[in-house]
């Protein structure tokens, strides 16, 4: 009987991966996922911003929408401050009055928010919402005038009026986005002009 046995140069290049080929393959690995990583965490504050910017422009649309349809039908107009109107508005056979204004307080319902109220400023009426997360707002007034100044001293000869506001949103892994709004200038079309 015949018994032959491999050579011992054969069984050795049989055997598996070296630890120097192991270690250099996990060091490319982890350098593959963690740009990976990256690239899902990327695409994810991107979405998240992107989502917060459609809510905001939304919200704005929606509220100058709201805003131009009263302010161009108002007769007078009260200026509360720089945050704050109130119209008398004319409806069918009556009329109502309605404040716009800013709540700059950082808590409660309303904080942060541009709202809409029927009634005067200091009225107890609900509130309804019509932009969230506003950090700044200014109404503007303007008279008729083409030469000269033509920034409205007082209520009487106010004819037109602009809006300005900044709306932020910030998530927790994402940084502060921000949109800014200048509305037209609104012209006050039932208002009669007195200066």
């Amino acid at each position: 009987m015949i018994f032959t046995t491999l050579p011992t140069d054969r069984r050795r290049k049989i055997r598996g991966f070296t630890l120097t080929e192991i270690l250099i393959s996990a060091g490319i690995s982890a350098f593959i996922m963690v740009g990976i990583l990256q690239t899902f965490l990327m695409i994810g504050r991107t979405g998240f911003n992107a989502a917060n910017y459609c809510v905001m422009e939304a919200e704005s649309r929606r509220a100058m929408e709201t805003f131009s349809q009263e302010i161009r039908m108002a007769r007078t107009v009260t200026w509360n401050s720089n945050t704050s109107i109130t119209l008398t508005v004319p409806d069918a056979s009556t009329t109502y009055t309605v404040t716009y204004a800013y709540d700059s307080s950082t808590s409660g319902a309303t904080a942060l928010c541009f709202y809409r109220m029927l009634g005067t400023a200091g009225s107890g009426n609900p509130r309804r919402i019509l932009v969230r997360n506003v950090t700044s707002l200014a109404f503007q007034r303007y008279k008729l005038v083409t030469s000269g100044s033509n920034i409205a001293s007082n209520d009487l000869e106010t004819k037109q009026i602009q809006l300005t506001l900044q709306t932020t949103m910030k998530g927790q892994t994402t940084a502060a986005i921000t949109n800014a709004v200048l509305s037209a200038r609104y012209i006050l079309r039932n208002k009669n002009v007195t200066a």
